[in-house]
């Protein structure tokens, strides 16, 4: 029974950034991606001093940050037309799935927003 507790657990595999996620990280990372308010919260998770140097509540503030900004821009041309218009707000319906995935602890990469993030520096790899 005393070998059984000496022996070393596997390593976990490596992910972006480094340090522990804890459950604040989680609940921070996934108000970022809360929709029409996230960006708000986003903001402050980065400005935040105990927040600011965490690298998972930084690493969805920012790609949520971008997601928003890309939404914005698609909702604006949406809203040309009374039609497309109407269908603009369940684009921000988009954004519950980063942030449940967020609450879970995951490292979750978004195919064009994470390989820009990474690509400007924001983010590390």
């Amino acid at each position: 029974m005393a070998e059984e507790l000496n022996q070393e657990t596997p390593e976990a595999p490596v992910t972006p950034g480094s340090g522990d996620v804890t459950e604040n990280d989680k609940l921070w990372a996934m108000l970022s991606w809360i929709p029409w308010v996230g960006w708000i919260l986003a903001l402050v998770a980065i400005f935040m001093e105990p927040q600011k140097d965490r690298p998972f509540i930084r690493y969805h503030a920012i790609q949520s940050l971008a997601a928003n900004a890309v939404i914005s821009v698609i909702a604006f041309v949406l809203g040309i037309t009374v039609i497309l218009a109407c269908l603009a707000p369940f684009l921000w319906l988009a954004l519950l799935y980063p942030a449940a995935m967020a609450y879970q602890g995951e490292w979750l990469e978004i195919p064009v927003i994470t390989e820009f993030c990474q690509g400007q520096g924001w983010i590390q790899a």
